[in-house]
């Protein structure tokens, strides 16, 4: 299913939204890593992601809560859509252990999260700041 036909087959159950949505995958290390994530967000482990702010270009929009995103597997297919409850800002030290659960990969420790992140964002210190995004699943 591509992530219009998912879309669209959404809008059916929840009319309430704008019909704007993002479609994109997790960004995992190999494309293994990608489909287990979207595999954890479409069974409703995976209830939050995060990004290094410094990926934001200027004029890039920051997500926001209320956005819709379709979760694309590493063949582009979508899995499933997610509805942002809410986005922060925070310095990486600040993550705690009651957000790293709700990232739902690995052991949802915080050292495993703070390994897996350190990984994914070369370079990264205590004082950079990440953009936390919590979501839900709401189809299918």
């Amino acid at each position: 299913m591509t992530a219009e036909e998912m879309w669209r087959d959404h809008l059916g159950y929840l009319t309430q939204t704008k019909g704007v949505y993002s479609a994109w995958a997790f960004g995992g290390r190999d494309d293994a890593e990608s489909d287990l994530l979207a595999q954890l967000a479409e069974r409703g482990v995976k209830q939050a992601t995060t990004s290094a702010l410094n990926e934001y270009g200027p004029d890039d929009r920051l997500p926001q809560a209320g956005d819709y995103s379709v979760i694309l597997d590493s063949r582009g297919q979508a899995v499933c859509i997610i509805v942002d409850e809410s986005v922060t800002i925070r310095r990486f030290g600040d993550v705690d252990e009651s957000y790293a659960f709700r990232e739902g990969e690995g052991d949802k420790s915080l050292r495993y999260w703070r390994s897996v992140h350190q990984e994914a964002f070369s370079g990264i210190t205590d004082d950079d700041l990440v953009v936390c995004e919590e979501f839900r699943k709401v189809y299918p």
